[in-house]
This record gives C-alpha cells, sequence and structure tokens, in this order.
C-alpha cells in the first residue's frame, strides 16, 4: 500500500474526516487532500504525529501496510527462528535510535527520499491503536480546573480569613490593626483568586483557538470513574457546608456568637466544597469531548466570519454606497422642487430614489463578493 492508501485507511478505522486529521495536525484540510492525492507529501515532523497518533511505525505508514504491520511479521518469523527476546529488544533498540536520527535531519522529500533510506522498522500492535491524546487535552483540562477551583477557592479563603478579624468578634478582641488585617485578607484572597482564574481562562480560550477540534480517547471507564468522583466530591461538599453550619449553630447557641469568627470556619468550610465542585464537575463536563468539538468549531466558524476578507470588503463598499446615497438622498430633499405629490424632486426624480439604489448595488456588491470568495476557495482546494 502507498502513503495515500495508509493514511486513508487509518483515517477510516477512525471515522475521522480530513479537516478533524488536519485540526489535530495543525495543518488546512488542503494539506490533507493533497497528500491522499500524492500532490504533495508531508513533513518528518508531521510523518511522527501521525505515526504517534495510530499507533504505527513510519516504515508501515510510507512503505508498508498498516493493515500488516512489518515489525509483527518480522518478530514472528525470527521468533520461530529461534531469535532470543534480547536481540530482538537491541533490534528495536537500535531501530527506535534510526527514528529520532531520521526525524532530527530529515526531510519531506517523500518514499523515495530520507524515509525510504531510513528503512524503519519497530515494534507496533496488529491493527490501528486507540485513539491518543495528542493535543495535551487531558493535561490542560486537569489544569484549568484546578486553577478555577483554587481560584475561587482563594477568593472565600481571604473572605474567610477577613472575619476572623471583625471588630464584633475579633480574635485579637478590641484592636486598631483589626480593619487592616480583615482588609489586607480580603484584599490578598481575591488578588490571588483572580492571578489564577484570569490566566486560566485565557488560556482555556487559546487551546480552544488552536484545537478547535480534539480526538475522543477517554474510555467507558474514564467516564465511569470520572462520575463517581464527581459524585462523591457532592456528597462530601455537602457534609463540609452542613459542618460550617453546625458549628455556626452552636457558636450562637452556647457562644451568642453569630459573626466573626464562626462565620470565618463556615467560608471554609465552604470554599473546600465549592472547590470540589468546581474542580470534579469541571472534570467531568470535559469527558464530553463531542460537546467540546461542537463548541470550539462555532467559535472557530464565527472567528472565520469575522476575519473573511471579502466580506470585510464587500462590508465597506456597501457601507460607502450607502452613506453616498444617504448624502445624495438628503442633498434632493432640501434642494429639490416640491412636486405633486409633495415629495422634493430634483430634475424629476423624488429625493428618496438613491436609497432604493444603493440597496441594490449593494445586493450586487454580495454576489460578486461571494463570487471571489467562491473562486478563490477552489483555487487554494486545487
Amino acid at each position: 500500500m502507498s502513503f495515500r492508501d495508509n493514511l486513508q485507511y487509518l483515517r477510516a478505522q477512525r471515522s475521522m474526516t480530513q479537516e478533524q486529521l488536519a485540526m489535530l495536525l495543525g495543518v488546512s484540510r488542503q494539506s490533507i487532500s493533497k497528500w491522499e492525492s500524492e500532490k504533495a507529501y508531508p513533513e518528518m515532523d508531521k510523518l511522527l504525529m501521525i505515526c504517534d497518533m495510530f499507533g504505527c511505525t513510519l516504515d508501515d505508514l510510507v512503505l508498508g501496510d498498516v493493515r500488516h504491520p512489518a515489525a509483527a511479521t518480522a518478530v514472528s518469523a525470527t521468533g520461530a527462528a529461534g531469535t532470543t527476546p534480547a536481540a530482538v529488544s537491541d533490534a528495536v533498540a537500535g531501530q527506535d535510535a534510526v527514528r529520532r536520527n531520521a526525524f532530527a535531519g530529515g526531510d519531506a522529500a517523500g518514499p523515495s527520499g530520507s524515509v525510504r533510506q531510513a528503512g524503519l522498522r519497530g515494534t507496533a500492535p496488529m491493527g490501528v491503536s486507540m485513539a491518543q491524546d495528542v493535543t495535551g487535552y487531558d493535561d490542560h483540562a486537569r489544569s484549568f480546573a484546578w486553577h478555577i477551583a483554587a481560584g475561587v477557592a482563594s477568593i472565600l479563603v481571604g473572605v474567610g480569613l477577613g472575619m476572623l478579624f471583625d471588630e464584633d468578634n475579633s480574635l485579637l478582641g478590641v484592636s486598631p490593626a483589626n480593619d487592616v488585617l480583615q482588609f489586607v485578607f480580603i484584599a490578598l484572597g481575591v488578588v490571588t483568586g483572580l492571578a489564577l482564574i484570569i490566566p486560566a481562562s485565557m488560556g482555556h480560550s487559546e487551546f480552544r483557538r488552536r484545537h478547535p477540534y480534539v480526538e475522543d480517547f477517554y474510555t467507558d471507564d474514564d467516564r465511569l470513574r470520572s462520575s463517581r468522583n464527581l459524585a462523591i466530591a457532592v456528597v462530601v461538599g455537602i457534609g463540609l457546608i452542613l459542618v460550617g453550619v453546625a458549628q455556626i449553630i452552636t457558636s450562637e447557641q452556647l457562644l451568642g456568637l453569630d459573626d466573626g469568627w464562626p462565620v470565618g470556619i463556615l467560608l471554609f468550610c465552604v470554599a473546600l466544597a465549592v472547590s470540589l465542585f468546581i474542580y470534579f464537575g469541571i472534570r467531568h463536563g470535559h469527558m464530553d469531548i463531542a460537546g467540546y468539538n461542537r463548541e470550539a468549531s462555532e467559535e472557530a466558524v464565527k472567528r472565520d466570519e469575522e476575519n473573511d476578507f471579502y466580506g470585510k470588503i464587500t462590508g465597506s463598499v456597501c457601507g460607502i454606497i450607502m452613506l453616498v446615497a444617504t448624502i445624495v438622498g438628503l442633498w434632493m430633499l432640501f434642494t429639490g422642487t416640491p412636486g405633486a405629490d409633495g415629495a422634493a424632486r430634483v430634475a424629476g426624480v423624488p429625493f428618496w430614489i438613491p436609497w432604493p439604489i444603493g440597496g441594490v448595488l449593494c445586493g450586487v456588491v454580495g454576489i460578486v463578493g461571494n463570487i471571489l470568495r467562491a473562486n478563490d476557495q477552489h483555487r487554494r482546494e486545487r
């Protein structure tokens, strides 16, 4: 099989479109189309990404048949001939070194270039491997959930620390430092929380921009474990809140305190509970890869529309046309002579005529812009 056939087969095994594969590799859909029509060839780094993504060797992808990995056949044959496992292991290690060297100094010369000369062979499972997290989605989702949860908890903890120095029931008693300490702790908590939340939110937006498509690599066991963790977090969080409420009721009944440090302890319990809700809730929500892809794709379409060159040109031209029509119409209105119907006219033409003419011209400009956009897209796809 050729590289084109292998790539098409690998995509079909994952039910992956050209556009989805392009998003994972960070290239355009036209590039994938050219690879599969043998009009162009990917560079070495993209070849290695494809190998990692589909769990095949570079040799099988470029020179062999990914449906029948050569490495598996070679290992089977050498095993039958009495080759020791140590010898096979040494061979695989040497082949891995060849692959790394090829990546460091390889080029995109195609099957007849450096890739063919490398003769790369290594171990690979039969068939196509399970989907891999090639975009780092899981690490990003975990980091995002942690930062948001920690940020919200920091704000609540800051307010709780401030309540420890409430002037009514301060831990220091009556002291001029209470107001200062209360402000410092609350401000510190808010600043820390925002310092965690804002960069995490910006990073998440950037990740969605760079990766509008993520292949679903989570298993049913992963989703079941996530649901179980979320349920446990909800139960523990509710328990913490109840503990906080119980202590504030007890403090009020036994000590006559309904403000100050009892409220601070309640806020500590709430902070821990809310952080559990947020962290495990976000982690569970990120398991919905299909929803992520749908939302990210919609955002990408909106960005494309906003950055549409022909759309901007069409809008600008239409704006100029209607501005000119408005100026002409107003000039005719104030300088024309009333006709039989009372409308101002210039040379027998009613003052409102420029507006419908401008609308027709805008329609023509829009049609021309769409034709140019379609021709440009067709040219880039060829």
